[in-house]
């Protein structure tokens, strides 16, 4: 059975859940290497959190990004859960995956354990920095999109700090990181 690739990207009012909130976030899923199906919420916030300085600073720098993050708000339970399920429904064996996971991962895997009560993901999530390091043979620290070759992103696509569409976009550059590494298999 194939794996199913989940994309998934957050955008957050700080470094770590619980005193912050994630605001947003974005998942593509790829089955068979192509885009099936996408999911997206905007979040309430956490009740007692409060955002970080540093966050907040970036986001003033950032406002129309943060203004798309809180339309439409959901219960981050409701959210939660329609998002497992949405998992799922997918199929099984699904896999997270997001650049870099050590952030993304530890506001879902928080978020989905609090108000989901499980993780679809188990405890695991696929790091496209690292995958990418070890298809490029290069260090991990310089493992960073710019340095990434350019057919790895879609032309005149750029980083807009919007879940959905960079979920999609990450996906999109893991897909073709994949496709590289089965050209190195054969």
């Amino acid at each position: 059975m194939a794996e199913i690739f989940i994309s998934v990207d957050i955008e957050t009012d700080g470094p770590i859940p619980g005193p912050h909130s994630m605001l947003s976030f974005g998942a593509a899923a790829y089955v068979d290497r192509k885009l099936r199906d996408t999911f997206t919420a905007n979040l309430e916030l956490l009740p007692g959190a409060a955002p970080d300085p540093e966050t907040a600073a970036w986001w003033e720098k950032n406002p129309e990004a943060y203004v798309k993050t809180r339309r439409d708000l959901a219960a981050p339970e409701k959210a939660m859960q329609d998002f497992v399920a949405w998992v799922d429904s997918i199929g099984k064996r699904p896999v997270f995956a997001a650049f870099p996971a050590g952030f993304d991962f530890t506001f879902m895997y928080w978020y989905m354990i609090r108000f989901a009560g499980r993780s679809p993901f188990s405890f695991s999530a696929l790091d496209m920095k690292t995958l990418a390091m070890a298809t490029l043979g290069i260090p991990y620290r310089e493992a960073v999109k710019r340095n990434l070759p350019r057919d790895w992103f879609a032309p005149g696509k750029r980083h807009e700090h919007v879940a959905l569409s960079d979920a999609i976009e990450q996906g999109e550059m893991l897909m073709k990181i994949l496709a590289v590494k089965d050209r190195q298999e054969h």
